[in-house]
């Protein structure tokens, strides 16, 4: 038999559209197997990296990759920052105060850790503050007692941009050194509407208010770096300590957010496996569709046999039929797994709305939607798993019936 002659009678047994015929219900079912499947797979791999995605350049962008403090107010933060934006490695370095606060407007009163940084440092503008409305980063900028505040915060103390709010930080210490507790009125110049959990905890207010609430005079309480490798940022904190002064230390991101990172990359890999292992499940469908197309088209097999075909002939035939299955289960898969994650957050969105529910939300969440990031690596990787397995899983059969003996079924059929 020729190439051809095998690749039609493949075709036939797995695309005839007559009425009736088992072998083409069977391949039917398979690759329905396979293409439910293989979408599943691609749109829970997009929702995954769209969680990584988030977390890298979101949530990292906003919070700093490596902070540098010292046990005492640094006083002399433009030196020190001066010599770690020597580093290679180093992008970017903010000086920042840190304090915590009470937040009160009338009756109700929130708890916060709040963040003073510097209202000229453009580096702040674009990373912390980059979803501001550009009245909101003017107002901050303009006003030495402006705050900012995150959606969550806002929301639960009912202010709006523009309203004042008192601000009080708890005195600290005994005796001498002993702090008063320091009241002051702020204006809210924004609300920070990020999506992330950051909406809940953060209140930012310039630097220099900030260093006259903590009672630190002119000093801040660090740097905040961010770098060109969030991977590195160990070994960059570990360099930056010892190219300063004594009396510095550095934490990093991965201090604070590396166990959800960490979750979501372990989450990624089992559902991965547990999808996979639903392919292979699908592709073991293959392997017993084709052993029945081959009891109900053993005649005809015969026939071919005592028509000059050969073993080989007749194995090619139902490993092109695995092959067609896979390679149709794969692109129909991939094809509704790259629509059904393109569709899926606005589905997520719609239903939201309608029960007057969050699915999501940043008090648990890292973030509050359905991030999806659909990379064509995966969907490629999953089409060229299925369909490798269907091929595999076609040897069996297709062994099978090149094993057949064409006297034995024709005696049969008598």
């Amino acid at each position: 038999m020729s190439p051809g002659d095998r690749l039609r009678l493949a075709a036939r047994y797995t695309f005839s559209l007559g009425g009736g015929q088992l072998s083409t219900f069977l391949s039917s079912l398979s690759m329905l197997g396979l293409v439910l499947a293989i979408s599943l797979l691609i749109i829970v791999l997009s929702v995954m990296n769209g969680f990584d995605k988030e977390m890298r350049e979101r949530i990292l962008g906003m919070v700093p990759h490596v902070t540098l403090q010292a046990h005492e107010p640094i006083e002399d933060w433009r030196a020190q920052a001066a010599l770690v934006a020597r580093h290679p490695d180093v992008v970017e370095v903010t000086p920042f105060v840190e304090f915590d606060a009470l937040f009160m407007r009338g009756e109700r009163i929130e708890t916060a850790r709040g963040i003073g940084l510097a209202q000229d440092d453009p580096a702040a503008a674009s990373r912390v503050l980059g979803s501001l409305p550009p009245a909101g980063l003017q107002a901050f900028r303009e006003r030495l007692d402006s705050l900012v505040l995150g959606v969550g915060i806002a929301d639960r103390l009912g202010v709006v941009p523009g309203d004042e709010i008192t601000l009080i930080v708890p005195g600290s210490g005994q005796g001498e050194s002993a702090r008063p507790t320091r009241f002051e009125v702020v204006r809210l110049a924004g609300v920070l509407d990020t999506r992330t959990e950051l909406d809940e905890v953060a209140a930012i207010v310039p630097l220099a208010l900030a260093s006259q609430l903590a009672g630190i005079g002119s000093g801040v309480n660090g740097l905040r770096v961010v770098t060109s490798d969030l991977f590195a940022v160990a070994r960059i904190g570990w360099e930056l300590v010892n190219s300063l002064p004594p009396g510095y230390y550095a934490t990093n991101w991965m201090m604070t957010h590396g166990n959800l990172y960490s979750a979501i990359q372990l989450s990624r890999d089992l559902i991965s496996v547990l999808l996979f292992s639903i392919i292979a499940v699908a592709a073991f469908n293959v392997v017993s569709s084709l052993v029945l197309v081959v009891f109900d088209k053993q005649g005809n097999i015969a026939i071919l046999r005592t028509l000059g075909a050969s073993a080989g002939d007749i194995a090619s035939i139902f490993v092109m039929q695995g092959a067609m299955i896979g390679l149709v289960g794969a692109l129909l898969g991939a094809l509704l797994g790259a629509l059904g994650s393109l569709v899926v957050p606005g589905l997520v969105a719609r239903l939201e709305n309608l029960l007057d529910i969050n699915f999501l939300n940043t008090d648990v969440y890292p973030v509050s939607f359905l991030p999806v990031d659909l990379l064509l690596r995966d969907v490629l990787l999953v089409a060229a798993v299925a369909l490798a397995m269907c091929v595999v899983a076609a040897v069996y059969p297709a062994l099978r019936a090149a094993r057949l003996a064409p006297a034995l079924v024709l005696n049969q059929d008598r």
